[in-house]
């Protein structure tokens, strides 16, 4: 995780890090979702939703779930 993005994390009271994998992971479902949808803004919508709806699923699981759904669709 870099400089920056721990900075702006701090500063909206997240003390989360991300790995080398999670973030690859969320760069390609933000990826999937600006370029299968056809909407480059549901890149960061999609990752809003999976920050309020994550729960106790990995990201490896929501990783795989989104890439189901845009399989499917």
């Amino acid at each position: 995780m870099d400089e920056w993005l721990k900075q702006v994390a701090t500063a909206i009271g997240s003390n989360e890090e991300l790995s080398g994998e999670d973030a690859d992971a969320l760069l390609d479902i933000a990826r999937i979702a600006a370029h299968e949808s056809g909407d480059r803004r549901n890149a960061p919508l999609l990752a809003y939703l999976i920050g309020r709806s994550r729960g106790d699923r990995t990201l490896d699981e929501i990783h795989e779930a989104v890439r189901e759904a845009q399989s499917s669709s």
